[in-house]
């Protein structure tokens, strides 16, 4: 008769439709000649409930029993389950599986099916109440440490077959829950590899590689998949450095490692560190040469400190706020605040009482209370709750043995879990795991502390990021050890003396969270991390030009991220303070090594140098009209010193025009020219020289459209071809551009401009001068315009480029030659054109609206004409122009539009 028929009390258990599944599947691959399934189950010794109480909560045990029935027949077995199993009879029980294969046979499978039905017993066992957790997580610990002696003991033996026997010894040393021989139903097993001395198999085979294949293979073994079943999750990221460190290390390595560069959190672990297997003396002499950094006999101020903010930073970046009180292993009063309670007090008083340096956290709780460092009932609460945590993270755990240690919300799954603990409900268990875990809270607060790394920042700095709590974790993380760097000591210590002005200034970004991105992306970028917080401590305004860079600039971060260096080789001996012209550029990119075929020195110069005006933004160094003509002047030279590079026959007479030519170009502006000459070819090679692009960057981009025809007509243009389009076929808009135009070198430079000017001023007798000037700003206003007037800084009314137009039809009417815009409008109030309050009025609006643009294009160095539309964007952005909300800013803004549309219209308006 079938099981599921014949045994009633199946409809007690605590799930029973899948405790019936289970049975069924398991009847239906029962060994022929075995007594019958039911027989088994009756007679069971540990009784049929605790059988169905493991099927109740395990589904994975099911599945073993369903795939190898023989193990039941294992387990009914009044010995297999009678008491607890020492290492030797694990041990012995696997040999008698194995029989005469050996355990490493098709990919350790004896191995595996052993270690799977041992997993079965043990969670049987716990279920059922037959062992206490003492006893599971030690019988749970010397499974592990079975499979990973097997394995090595294999690898090891074969190894020396095939490559020979170094002289150096070796040993795996068990860190974690693995040390402390307290595992638990899906531990990942913590390891250290250690060799004793470094040397020579052959002249091109050292112990450290052979080693290095040993250890990997190991760790291949264990992470290979088989039908029969996996063994143990290995995980050395425990060891020195991390994922970046060497595999293995000699002993001499470990020492000069920990002894330099050791950190609170590798005491933590170092703690509980044992041997596994290998050789025996080397783990000894491992474990006895640490032991004055693990155990240290005068402790720093700071220890307590130190690991409070180790788990400040586990519940923030790990567990996160909505699991903090269902998390037994990670939250608030949970597993790890035991240990840490635990650990802290051993790592006060267990250098002068060896008594206290157990492995094992219970053992040490009661080390602790024996000595008196640890009150008699906290010691008491702290076994209690420590017992009932571990208790309930095995029964998370049994179902899958898969790493989970949160307890559900709500649902099937918590009703199942408060059932397994013998609770009436969920409420019973949830009320219990408060309990338990604010007395382990009160007792770590009490015992250790709390973190007070980070309070030197108000709440309101953090309130400053979109995200705070990520910004609370990423600054944490800056001066602290993670993936793929190791920070020492010092360095923290640097750098808690430098995050309060790190703060101070992030609180000030216009975009703190961007701000903070490049800033690590940085710290990580300049390698050395002790240098650089030294080196920012002790140059605050260091600090502060790098936070407003960032804040200012992605481009300029992106170029320093990629460059550290250039920090400091544009900060020392005053070179902010320096500004250049065009023939002292010239004399530096002369000195540079450029060649036709390597302008590599040219891309390096022009990028550093426009960062170094960038910096001298940043700082309120210059005001705006020298900035934007320092940033022309570097680009001018640029263009001539590559022109006589590639031209040395200087056949072209190149013509600034547009902003360029006014000498007010803006950042990431393209350079607006003319080529006047007969050498097309010339001009193509100056065209693609500065444009091509290298892992450098490129150095400018030449727009030669403004020439006549625009793109239809030739490249380079003889100067009577030039007249002759101006004189018959050019637009009036094209003879407007001539107000900026200036000749920078060549054989024509002096005809040319004769020749501009003279057009230029026919131009300005026209008598449909002004209401031309109108018909183009309409134009522009409607092909280039957003839609929103009021964003429109550039081409909407009363934007830049009606001031632009304004102050060049003026010039045009008065014949005022002057190509760059502000010092036209001086030249139009001295010539009484503009009255004197008109023009500074003219001019701070203009200057006001170039701003604008230039803190837009500075950030991405791209052409910008319309303010932010978003609300987060436009905040940021106003807060870049030094105001402290959008309509602080909108005030002056829309003033300095008001005041170009009135004055255009009243010198103009008819």
């Amino acid at each position: 008769m079938p099981v599921a028929n014949s045994l009633g009390e199946i409809s007690r258990s605590i799930r029973p439709g899948q405790v019936a599944h289970t049975l069924a599947a398991i009847e239906g691959n029962w060994p022929a000649g075995a007594p019958p399934l039911p027989e088994i189950i009756g007679d069971f010794p540990l009784g049929a409930n605790a059988l169905f109480h493991l099927l109740s909560v395990s589904s994975i045990c099911g599945a073993r029993l369903v795939q190898q029935p023989e193990i039941l027949l294992w387990l009914a077995k009044p010995e297999t389950c009678a008491d607890r199993r020492g290492y030797g009879r694990m041990l012995t029980d696997l040999h008698n599986l194995a029989g005469r294969e050996a355990v490493a046979t098709n990919n350790f499978r004896i191995l595996r099916r052993w270690k799977g039905r041992e997993m079965v017993r043990i969670a049987l066992r716990e279920v059922a109440g037959a062992a206490p957790l003492e006893e599971t997580i030690l019988e749970l610990s010397q499974l592990a440490d079975i499979c990973l002696t097997k394995v090595f003991d294999y690898w090891d033996e074969t190894f020396r077959q095939r490559w020979g026997s170094p002289e150096s010894k070796f040993a795996i040393i068990g860190l974690g829950k693995l040390g402390g021989r307290e595992l638990n139903h899906s531990s990942d097993v913590d390891l250290i590899f250690v060799y004793s001395e470094e040397g020579q198999l052959t002249a091109k085979f050292s112990y450290h590689e052979w080693f290095t294949r040993l250890g990997n293979k190991i760790i291949e073994t264990f992470a290979a998949s088989d039908p029969v079943g996996s063994l143990f999750r290995v995980d050395l990221r425990l060891r020195p450095e991390g994922r970046e460190g060497p595999l293995v290390r000699s002993l001499e390595s470990m020492e000069n490692y920990y002894a330099g560069f050791g950190e609170m959190w590798e005491r933590l672990v170092l703690i509980k560190a044992r041997w596994i297997c290998g050789d025996r003396e080397l783990a000894y002499d491992f474990l006895r040469q640490l032991q004055p950094f693990v155990f240290p006999k005068s402790p720093t101020p700071d220890l307590l400190e130190e690991v409070a903010a180790i788990k400040n930073r586990i519940e923030r970046d790990i567990v996160g706020f909505e699991e903090r009180g269902r998390n037994v292993k990670l939250g608030v009063g949970g597993i790890r605040e035991v240990e840490f309670v635990v650990q802290a007090l051993q790592l006060l008083h267990a250098a002068r009482h060896p008594f206290l340096q157990e492995a094992g956290t219970l053992k040490a709780i009661r080390g602790l209370a024996e000595l008196e460092f640890l009150p008699n009932e906290a010691a008491g609460q702290l076994e209690t709750a420590y017992s009932f945590l571990r208790r309930v993270e095995h029964r998370l755990q049994i179902e899958a043995e898969q790493q989970t240690h949160t307890v559900p919300e709500t649902g099937e799954a918590l009703e199942t879990l408060a059932r397994s603990l013998g609770f009436d409900g969920s409420a019973a268990l949830m009320a219990k795991l408060r309990e338990q875990m604010q007395r382990v809270r009160a007792i770590f607060t009490r015992v250790v502390g709390e973190s007070t790394l980070i309070k030197d920042a108000a709440p309101e700095i953090f309130g400053r990021f979109r995200d705070p709590a990520q910004a609370m974790k990423t600054i944490a993380q800056v001066g602290e050890s993670g993936a793929g760097f190791h920070v020492a000591p010092r360095t923290r210590q640097i750098f808690r003396k430098l995050r309060p002005q790190l703060l101070h200034w992030l609180s000030r970004a216009a975009d703190p969270d961007t701000t903070l991105i490049q800033f690590v992306r940085f710290v990580e970028a300049y390698g050395f991390r002790s240098l650089l917080f030294e080196l920012l401590a002790a140059n605050p305004r260091l600090l502060e030009l790098l936070i407003k860079t960032f804040d200012a600039s992605e481009a300029a971060g992106t170029r320093l991220i990629r460059r550290p260096q250039l920090l400091e080789e544009l900060t020392r001996s005053g070179m902010l303070d320096r500004v250049f012209d065009i023939p002292q550029h010239l004399e530096r990119l002369s000195s540079l090594g450029a060649t036709s075929a390597d302008l590599d020195p040219v891309r390096i110069y022009r990028h550093r140098e426009l960062l170094r005006i960038l910096l001298r933004d940043v700082l309120d160094l210059t005001p705006l009209p020298q900035l934007i003509a320092q940033q022309n002047d570097l680009a001018e030279a640029c263009l001539l010193f590559l022109d006589r590079l590639l031209n040395p026959e200087q056949s072209l007479t190149i013509v600034a025009l547009g902003k360029f030519g006014g000498r007010e170009i803006g950042y990431g502006a393209d350079l607006d020219v003319l080529f006047i000459g007969e050498d097309a070819r010339a001009a193509q090679g100056l065209i693609a020289g500065l444009a091509q692009r290298t892992a450098e960057g490129r150095i400018a981009l030449l727009d030669p459209r403004l020439r006549p025809e625009g793109e239809k007509g030739p490249l380079v243009c003889s100067l009577e071809m030039f007249r002759r389009y101006a004189e018959s076929r050019a637009q009036f808009w094209e003879l407007q551009t001539l107000t900026r135009a200036r000749a920078l070198n060549g054989p024509l430079r002096f005809e040319f401009e004769a020749l501009a000017k003279e057009l230029w001023r026919q131009a300005g007798e026209r008598g449909d001068l002004v209401r031309q000037i109108e018909n183009m700003l309409v134009r522009i206003a409607n092909e280039r315009g957003s839609g929103n007037d009021f964003f429109d800084f550039k081409t909407g009314i009363g934007g830049m480029i009606e001031a632009e137009f304004m102050v060049q039809a003026l010039q045009m009417q008065q014949r005022v030659w002057e190509p760059n815009c502000v010092e036209a409008i001086a030249k139009l109030a001295r010539r009484k054109v503009l009255e004197k309050r008109d023009a500074e009025n003219l001019r701070d609006a203009y200057i006001f609206l170039r701003k604008v643009e230039s803190v837009l294009r500075r950030w991405q160095f791209r052409s910008v004409s319309t303010l932010p539309p978003a609300h987060d964007e436009e905040e940021r952005f106003v807060r870049r122009m030094k105001f402290a909300t959008i309509e602080e800013f909108r005030a002056p803004y829309g003033k300095a539009r008001e005041t170009v549309h009135s004055l255009r219209m009243r010198y103009l308006g008819e």
